[in-house]
């Protein structure tokens, strides 16, 4: 990242939401002299924080960024809310410290990424363990050789409540255990798995079990829950030389170094236990020193601990851990090529699909597992692709279309806005058919015209066309044109998508010069490829 801008001045910091965190931040904040404004929704929040530190307070976040004397913005509001109102402080040119996670998309984080390099600013993510003091001893020992080679990490971060619906437990606890054990390590892991469980308001996550692989061999275990019936938070380090516990809950033993170790006697693993040694660290308020970091780093223009890319590996790991929550606990890896299609950040890739280069999926669409879609595809707004799909290349599906399982679309589809493909003939929400889904097949080059219905268990032909609004029923031939409720065919198509006249058996179209000959069921293409109109030529006839 570029040196940020320099503030000569003490920074001047709003803070946006004063709820159960945020207070605390206000609280900092207003001791170091920085504190400005303060907004947050809520009336009787702003009153109490009037009450207690003199300060301006708004409803309106707006009147935070248009403040020439705000050059600093604090985002303390709900994670799902931290990507636009980080991104509209960046934009209005204010340096930003957004808590933890930085954003819910991958995407979305390397949004702010490059917007605050572009503009010089600070972006620092409030990954408040980073500067607690027994973590900066654990980094010191591990570092230093202290604990050996480390073999695995261990950590729970326990508690019941406070429980929330913006995001689960994974994204609400899990950053700040995975933002040290990527810094103890120094390295990205290769992939993750997780699993969990929805126990109080489905379809929201109570509980995760997560598991890290690391190059070197290392692994880590993230236990994290808000429905346990008390509190805890450990770190496990576990040495090939001594073993570490980080207990940030515990007031004077906060980190404790065992020398166990583990002899082979007549070739069996014999453990040799250690009392354990305290180590002293300083009784500073994490917090405290993270609040004196993020305005020391506006002051000098300098790169924050915990800056927008370190985030960004926390955001990858999270990432990685939903997607095998998603998949049941399968296998994800974390570092990935660069994909060879474009996928919107609303949009919803499951790890097991299959996408080919030079395909784009846009707004709210969602691939679901094992799904197969080829090259140079064109997937519209509010399209869901369902499992074991598998799409052609060079299909366009346009907007509020959903292809289920059962249907399977050949190189060259185009199927219109929100036409709609069922896969069986005889549903009941009360009856499970997944067995008996029937099967339907749309051959290289067809339109489905918007609006059009295809009953399941039929098979539209090559170059056919299916009219807007048609309800098909029965298969369609190669090159049919269709149209009606039950569909009904009424002439042929070229495969360039111009209708053939049907006044005699052979025909030439009038724009390509495709030549064809039909009968009343079928339409057969005669014409070799050097007979056809030249493209200059075709082109100037449409």
């Amino acid at each position: 990242m570029p040196k940020a801008s320099v503030v000569a001045k003490v920074p001047r910091v709003g803070v946006v939401g004063a709820g159960d965190w945020g207070r605390n931040l206000v609280r900092n904040f207003h001791a170091l002299g920085a504190l400005q404004i303060v907004c947050d929704l809520s009336e009787g929040t702003l009153k109490r924080i009037r009450q207690a530190y003199s300060v301006a307070t708004t409803t309106d976040y707006a009147a935070v960024l248009e403040d020439e004397s705000v050059d600093s913005v604090v985002v303390a509001a709900p994670a799902a809310q931290h990507y636009a109102l980080a991104l509209q402080a960046l934009e209005a040119r204010k340096h930003v410290f957004v808590e933890k996670p930085l954003a819910l998309r991958c995407a979305e984080g390397r949004q702010l990424v490059n917007l605050s390099n572009e503009h010089n600013l600070v972006l620092m993510v409030g990954h408040i363990l980073e500067h607690h003091p027994a973590v900066a001893e654990l980094n010191r020992l591990v570092e230093q050789g202290h604990l050996g080679k480390i073999q695995y990490i261990y950590s729970s971060r326990l508690n019941l409540g406070k429980l929330r619906t913006e995001e689960n437990i994974l994204w609400s606890f899990a950053p700040h255990d995975i933002s040290v054990i990527l810094r103890l390590l120094g390295d990205q892991p290769l992939r993750c798995t997780a699993q969990g469980g929805s126990y109080l308001n489905p379809p929201t996550v109570d509980t995760t079990l997560s598991t890290l692989e690391f190059p070197s061999g290392a692994k880590a275990h993230i236990f994290v829950s808000w429905l346990h019936p008390f509190k805890e938070q450990k770190l496990c380090v576990i040495g090939s030389q001594q073993m570490a516990v980080f207990d940030d809950l515990e007031p004077e033993k906060k980190l404790v170094v065992y020398a166990h170790r583990i002899n082979w006697l007549e070739r069996k693993p014999v453990a040799e236990r250690d009392g354990g040694q305290v180590i002293p660290v300083s009784k500073e308020e994490p917090l405290r020193k993270e609040c004196e970091h993020f305005l020391d780093c506006v002051r000098t223009g300098s790169r924050p601990r915990t800056d927008g890319e370190t985030a960004l590996r926390v955001l990858e790991v999270l990432d990685a851990c939903e997607r095998s929550l998603r998949d049941g606990g399968a296998p994800v890896a974390v570092i990935e090529e660069a994909p060879h299609y474009f996928a919107h950040p609303t949009a919803v890739i499951d790890s097991s699909c299959e996408i080919g280069e030079g395909t784009r999926i846009w707004h709210f669409s969602h691939a679901m597992p094992r799904t197969k879609i080829g090259r140079n595809c064109n997937v519209g707004q509010n399209v869901v692709i369902g499992p074991d799909v598998t799409i052609g290349n060079n299909c366009k599906i346009q907007n509020n279309v959903s292809v289920y399982t059962g249907v399977e679309l050949e190189d060259d589809v185009f199927c219109g806005p929100s036409m709609v493909f069922t896969n069986v003939i005889n549903p009941r929400s009360h009856v499970v058919r997944k067995h008996e889904y029937k099967k339907t097949l749309v051959q290289k080059g067809a339109t489905i015209g918007a609006n059009a219905t295809v009953v399941c268990g039929v098979t539209i032909g090559r170059y056919a066309f299916v009219g807007a609004g048609a309800v098909v029923t029965h298969d369609v031939p190669d090159y049919g044109l269709v149209v009606g409720n039950p569909a009904r065919k009424i002439g042929w198509m070229c495969s360039c998508g111009v209708r053939l006249s049907d006044t005699r058996s052979d025909v030439t179209c009038s724009s390509c010069g495709r030549a064809y000959s039909f009968n009343s069921t079928s339409c057969v293409e005669n014409s070799p490829a050097d007979n056809r109109v030249p493209a200059e030529r075709a082109a100037s006839s449409r």
